[in-house]
């Protein structure tokens, strides 16, 4: 009897384009350097909450909910999901603990030259600590690194609230995404086109 699922199956994450960190081992490779600021949480009109990035000494924004908190954020391959993400770090324990690895003379710069794993243990605020690990030294594939520069992934999007990976996915009350309004523009050009296709005398 053939097999329902195959046996090396995962469960998707919840987005394709942000690491999370889970229980136990998180491994990743540093692709890119960080950006770095403050991270506000903001409520939404749907009744959720939406984060809102700055540079250090920017404008806060109003309404913020929770306590402010120094982020850093940049790319990283995610072994576990074998993608290229972002990973936004707020924990002040694992910012501490990369900056001394890469501070380190037996380590240095951490942009794809070793791997990193980070081991969550606990549930809840109270009782979730964070170990991290660095692994020794190997080799970037060059099929990973290609498909880091294919991305063209630009992180000071955060701080605009828009798509790192390209698109502004982020609706206003104004009128549509910029992704929307390049491709309203992309087919009135279309038409524009054939129309005068139509009236050329050869």
């Amino acid at each position: 009897m053939e097999d329902f699922l195959q046996s090396d199956y995962k469960l998707p994450s919840g987005s394709d384009k942000y690491m999370k960190l889970g229980q136990g081992d998180n491994r990743f490779r540093i692709l890119s350097s960080a950006v770095t600021g403050v991270e506000f949480w903001i409520e939404t009109d749907k009744g959720g909450k939406k984060p809102i990035r700055i540079k250090e000494g920017g404008i806060a924004p109003d309404n913020f909910v929770d306590d402010p908190k120094s982020f850093w954020a940049f790319v990283v391959w995610n072994y576990q999901e074998e993608k290229v993400q972002i990973l936004s770090i707020t924990q002040r324990t694992i910012q501490k603990s990369i900056l001394a690895i890469s501070k380190d003379g037996d380590w240095g710069n951490p942009i794809q030259k070793y791997d990193i794993v980070v081991n969550k243990k606990g549930t809840t605020k109270d009782n979730t600590e964070y170990q991290t690990m660095p692994k020794p030294p190997t080799k970037m594939d060059e099929g990973i690194l290609q498909l880091y520069k294919d991305l063209k992934i630009d992180l000071n999007a955060l701080y605009e609230g828009k798509d790192p990976f390209g698109e502004d996915l982020v609706k206003t009350e104004k009128g549509p995404t910029i992704a929307e309004t390049k491709k309203a523009e992309e087919v009135a050009n279309e038409v524009e086109a054939g129309l005068k296709k139509d009236k050329a005398p050869f």
